[in-house]
């Protein structure tokens, strides 16, 4: 990766202080985990602020796409 060890650590701390992920050791090792409630806290709080605003862009930008690309999907 493109990112130091010490850098990917905060990262992960800071993940983990805000209730996103959550760790467990396992020997000398620290396994990591996305935490449901703290997803589903973060995609609440964004539905709230933007509403429907996240589904309208997606339907926009899909739109925008180039027509050749859609039919690969």
């Amino acid at each position: 990766m493109p990112i130091s060890r010490p850098a990917v650590s905060r990262h992960l701390r800071l993940l983990k202080d805000a209730g996103l992920v959550t760790d467990r050791a396992e020997g000398t090792r620290r396994l990591y985990r996305l935490h449901d409630e703290g997803v589903a806290a973060v995609q609440d709080y964004l539905r709230a602020v933007w509403g429907e605003a996240g589904s309208r862009f997606t339907l926009v930008a899909e739109n925008l796409r180039d027509p050749a690309r859609r039919r690969e999907k």
